[in-house]
């Protein structure tokens, strides 16, 4: 996620820590750097030096109880947060709707379908009965694609193969949605210039009288995000935005920047292509993660949405009672390997951000590790799962024929497996009845930590 401008600010922050002093030359060059790093991720001339002119105009001021190293940093914090947006903008979902009704709209292959199953995805782990209307018409295939994702998300779909009027559709399945909490509707792709697709758009938009429209901006359109933001605003009222493919090359700073500097809230961002890859638009958290300080927020927004409601429930009823096997542990590497690469969960916990680059290779060596760990325990027998202690030097043998995993990374996963199942096991004779809900009293923590801190590590 934009990270070119992530490791060069990361750059400028230990820049800024190691300086024996601040002084006007530091302060140039940090600005310099800054601003360097800004243009290249495709954000508006215009805002980047009024962002650091800024910056050197408040950097002359005292502040009280902050020393002058402390004060830079705060500054490029808060101002980069004012370019993206200031704060957070989140959706109000009326549930008395029935259905509340959030349309999609955008320029053609920005992702509509894609964010449409994610969206969706999104709010069905939140408990809203969630469903997928396809109304793009004009794309070849479009009901499939919005079919198939519907499918993956294991999402309620409505869709027509055969009608070609967009507003029919809707007619025709309207009733039907009264049953549902939330619809988000599919819409076909459309250029700000095209008339004939504007008037299409205002003619669904009077039909389908959305609860909320949302813009859906891809993050390599850059600078040009504010002029088509502007184009779509003057045909149909947009009350947000959802920026896709920050996970590639794309320069979306220039995206994020410029869609804020029109007035349009960005709501979501779009990080990957699983259906887990989508975040609320936090300005504060998304330049901390920027900034190496980390993002606990997003990290547990995608722990939510990477484990299933029934499975939370399974796994805090199995440590409540104590009970761990290499089957809970397969989960918990499962769940951990469907958030996402390693190198990125560690840019969301705080004092990790700048380890990639300092070892850039340990994250990858720790992922392929969990892999083959999964593999290994894919060739056990269910008993031997329930029961690792059975496993003797002629059943690990076996395994690691059946795996192609080398027998000292198999004792590795059952030593590692025993000190998980010992922290629960110590956890649970300490009095702690919910680990599952996160009921820990801060000596128990401190014992634990002092008792498993260095093994685990």
């Amino acid at each position: 996620m934009l990270d070119k401008l992530g490791d060069t600010l990361k750059k400028t922050m230990s820049r800024i820590a190691g300086a024996v002093f601040i002084d006007k030359k530091i302060i140039d060059d940090i600005l310099k750097d800054l601003k360097y790093s800004l243009l290249e991720a495709d954000v508006d001339t215009k805002i980047v030096f009024s962002l650091c002119d800024k910056i050197r105009k408040k950097a002359g001021e005292k502040v009280a109880g902050l020393d002058k190293k402390e004060q830079i940093i705060k500054l490029i914090h808060d101002e980069l947060v004012e370019i993206l947006g200031k704060e957070e903008h989140e959706i109000k979902i009326d549930k008395t709707k029935k259905p509340f009704k959030i349309m999609l709209l955008g320029l053609y292959g920005g992702g509509k379908t894609t964010t449409a199953a994610k969206l969706g995805f999104y709010y069905s782990k939140r408990g809203l009965k969630t469903c997928l209307v396809g109304l793009d018409v004009h794309r070849p295939a479009a009901p499939e694609q919005l079919e198939q994702m519907a499918l993956k998300a294991k999402l309620p779909y409505f869709i027509d193969k055969q009608e070609k009027l967009a507003g029919k559709i809707w007619k025709n399945f309207e009733e039907k949605l009264k049953k549902y909490d939330l619809a988000i509707i599919d819409t076909a792709g459309r250029d700000v210039l095209s008339n004939a697709l504007i008037n299409e758009l205002n003619s669904l938009h009077r039909e389908i009288k959305p609860d909320l429209v949302i813009l859906i901006m891809p993050a390599d359109i850059g600078k040009a995000a504010s002029s088509q933001a502007q184009g779509f605003a003057k045909a149909c009222k947009i009350d947000g935005v959802i920026v896709t493919r920050l996970d590639g090359t794309a320069k979306g700073g220039g995206a994020l920047a410029s869609c804020s500097e029109t007035g349009a809230k960005v709501l979501f961002i779009g990080t990957g292509e699983k259906l887990q890859d989508i975040e609320t638009f936090d300005p504060r958290s998304f330049v901390s993660r920027l900034l190496g300080m980390g993002d606990l927020r997003a990290l547990l927004e995608k722990a939510k949405l990477a484990i299933e409601e029934k499975e939370k429930k399974k796994i805090e009823s199995r440590l409540q009672e104590g009970k761990f096997t290499l089957n809970d542990l397969y989960d918990q590497i499962k769940a951990m390997q469907s958030m996402g690469p390693l190198n990125k969960i560690a840019e969301m916990i705080p004092g990790l951000g700048g380890l990639k680059a300092k070892i850039p290779s340990v994250f990858d060596v720790q992922e392929a590790k969990l892999k083959r760990w999964r593999f290994a325990i894919d060739s056990m027998t269910p008993t031997e799962r329930e029961n690792p202690e059975i496993l003797s030097s002629s059943r690990i043998a076996r395994i690691s024929k059946g795996s192609n995993v080398p027998t000292n990374e198999i004792r590795e996963l059952i030593k590692q497996y025993k000190i998980v199942k010992e922290l629960v096991s110590e956890a649970k004779s300490a009095g702690l009845g919910g680990i599952g809900a996160g009921q820990i009293d801060r000596k128990t923590l401190q014992k634990l930590a002092k008792k498993f801190g260095r093994r685990l590590m």
